[in-house]
C-alpha cells in the first residue's frame, strides 16, 4: 500500500512542492513547525533512512540543504533546521524549516490548522528564494 507522501507525489493527494527532480521532492507540511516548514522526501518508498542507498541519500540531502538556504532567505532566518524523526509516515522525509531558537525544533508546538494563505505564501517565497539562488 502506498505511503501518504507516495500519494502526494503522484497527485493522488494534494501538495504544496517547492521542490522537484527525477529522485527527491521538497513540499510543505500541513503542520508546519515555523512557516516555510518543508518535507524532503525521496520518491522511493524508503521507510529508515539507514536504508536508503548512499548515492539516493546524499541526493536527499543536498536538496535538503539548497532548500534549508531557501527558507533562511526566504523566512529571514539565520538557520535553517533539520530533522529526520520517521516516526509518523513510514517513508523517509527530512525535515527542514527556517529556525531561530530550540523550541522551533519541537513537534509539540506545530500549527495543526494552518491557514491556506500561510502555506500558499511559505511555498511562493521557498520557490521564489530556490529561483534566485539557481
Amino acid at each position: 500500500m502506498a505511503t501518504v507522501f507516495t500519494k502526494i507525489i503522484n497527485g493522488e493527494l494534494p501538495g504544496r512542492f517547492v521542490y522537484e527532480d527525477d529522485e527527491v521532492v521538497g513540499f510543505l507540511t500541513i503542520e508546519p513547525m515555523t512557516q516555510g516548514h518543508t518535507l524532503v522526501v525521496p520518491r522511493a518508498e524508503i521507510d529508515q533512512w539507514q536504508d536508503i542507498d548512499t548515492p539516493v541519500f546524499a541526493r536527499v540531502m543536498a536538496v535538503a540543504q539548497r532548500i534549508g538556504k531557501a527558507v533562511c532567505a526566504a523566512f529571514d532566518a539565520e538557520r535553517a533546521g533539520l530533522i529526520i524523526a520517521g516516526l509518523e509516515v513510514p517513508h523517509l522525509h527530512v525535515h527542514v524549516f527556517p529556525a531561530r531558537n530550540l523550541s522551533d525544533f519541537g513537534f509539540a508546538n506545530v500549527d495543526r490548522n494552518p491557514s491556506p494563505e500561510s502555506l500558499d505564501e511559505a511555498q511562493a517565497k521557498i520557490k521564489a528564494a530556490l529561483a534566485e539562488l539557481g
